[in-house]
């Protein structure tokens, strides 16, 4: 892959490479007690899997869309395909991954980025995972970090993960979980033992190939007391002219005194509906950090939520989306305080350009018995043009007198005045503006893995490029 040395050499058609699915792998489209039954057969799920995923469809059938956001007309599950069979079993070398896989994430930099810069990597491929392997030296720390599935017939922990599965997200959550529930696969499961601090991140990446097909894995994170992990997500697909859907699922527990930042990088291609789920529940001293990056999707539905169960507990939620023509991104963050002396703290950047719409969506709640706790919301958006939109809806309930809670919302244009001054220092006019956004987005940036945030610059400077008028 040529190296990427300035801001030209970025197209941000880069993921838009394909191959050709075979039609035999892919079940039948839409969602019926059969098409269920026939996954469980594929995966050879245990008994109450089999059972979970039939109770779920029961739940996702009785369940009403939801009423607020974007539209969604455009996804009519009857064409969405929910499972298309692995091209290989699931491997741990990279040579055994079947050819035209391999080729998709290499072009994606996701070997490179395992030898330089991570601790561990898992590859999804449509609905299964095709690679997952963790660094010798993490290992022998007690670290566990293998797909799901395979985590689910092991017996050291199959217990584990029957008492955590869609147990923070159950499927009565929203028709979306209860989708989830029904015909989940892939994911990954990470286990951190008590006291470990794993320096290097681990991450996934979630690649969907076929066109008109869902991606539903399921990714859940147990961080034991004391330890700490970084794990990063990332994500993207081509482009097709017909809707796609992403329904993962993310469950995260933070044990008391640990640590857990979670950095999500989402680059779905404009056909996309991403409509993910995720949740954490934090312990007594414990810390969540989520950093999100949303960059494509014709439409989404994302709020990670934090639910801080144990005093002091603390969450940090920070984010940056960029809407583009096309697209409608609902997006925002939810935190309880169920705890004292709990605290949390939003700062979000959404950046809209021609009549591309952003919505940030917060919720913050403060129990009753949650005294002591402290809550800040920041928000800015900027809008580059008069056809886009920005919207900012808050929520909160607060529900002691003692408690510290603040919100600071601003929406704004480009100033006029700031693109002719650097325009008189020698910029063109899209560069001045790029430079403009780019700074704008720099306190939210900085927090993004490295290689993620030169990409999001890279991204800003294109998206501006023929924006001018």
């Amino acid at each position: 892959m040529k190296e990427k040395t300035q801001v030209e050499d970025i197209n941000r058609g880069f993921y838009d490479f394909r191959f050709e699915e075979d039609e035999k792998d892919m079940l039948q489209s839409g969602i019926t007690p059969d098409i269920i039954r026939e996954i469980s057969e594929e995966k050879n799920d245990p008994q109450w899997m089999r059972e979970f995923r039939l109770k779920s469809l029961e739940i996702y059938n009785s369940t009403e869309m939801p009423p607020w956001g974007p539209s969604i007309e455009g996804l009519d599950m009857s064409k969405i395909v929910t499972y298309i069979r692995s091209k290989s079993r699931m491997n741990n070398q990279w040579e055994d991954v079947p050819q035209d896989i391999k080729e998709t994430f290499e072009r994606l930099g996701i070997p490179q980025a395992e030898r330089e810069k991570l601790a561990g990597v898992g590859a999804q491929y449509d609905s299964e995972l095709v690679y997952h392997n963790v660094r010798r030296e993490v290992a022998e720390q007690g670290v566990v970090y293998t797909d799901l599935e395979s985590a689910m017939y092991d017996e050291r922990y199959a217990d584990m993960i029957r008492e955590h599965f869609m147990k923070l997200v159950p499927p009565t959550d929203h028709k979306f979980a209860a989708l989830h529930g029904a015909v989940w696969s892939g994911g990954s499961f990470v286990y951190v033992p008590k006291g470990v601090h794993v320096d290097i991140p681990l991450q996934s990446y979630f690649r969907l190939n076929a066109q008109g097909a869902g991606q539903f894995e399921h990714t859940l994170i147990i961080v034991d007391e004391g330890a700490y992990l970084h794990f990063i997500e990332g994500c993207s697909a081509p482009k097709y002219y017909v809707a796609s859907l992403h329904a993962g699922c993310v469950e995260l527990f933070v044990a008391k005194n640990a640590t857990l930042r979670y950095s999500t990088i989402e680059n779905w291609s404009k056909n996309m509906y991403n409509l993910n789920t995720k949740r954490a529940i934090v312990e007594e001293g414990g810390k969540i950090e989520w950093v999100s990056g949303s960059f494509g999707s014709h439409v989404s539905y994302l709020y990670p939520m934090s639910i801080l169960h144990g005093r002091g507990a603390r969450a940090e939620f920070t984010g940056i989306t960029f809407a583009g023509e096309g697209q409608d991104l609902d997006t925002g963050a939810k935190v309880v305080h169920a705890a004292p002396e709990t605290s949390s703290y939003m700062n979000t950047r959404s950046i809209s350009k021609s009549g591309g719409v952003n919505t940030f969506r917060s919720a913050v709640t403060v129990n009753r018995n949650a005294v002591g706790s402290k809550s800040s919301v920041s928000c800015e958006s900027l809008m580059l043009d008069s056809i886009s939109r920005s919207d900012t809806i808050p929520a909160m309930d607060i529900r002691t007198d003692d408690a510290d809670i603040g919100h600071e919302a601003k929406i704004g244009r480009i100033s006029d005045e700031a693109v002719f001054y650097l325009m008189s220092r020698g910029l063109s006019e899209e560069n001045a503006k790029a430079l403009i956004v780019s700074g704008f987005a720099d306190n939210v940036s900085k927090e993004l893995p490295l290689e993620y945030a030169v990409e999001m610059n890279n991204l800003i400077t294109i998206e501006m490029k023929g924006s001018i008028g």
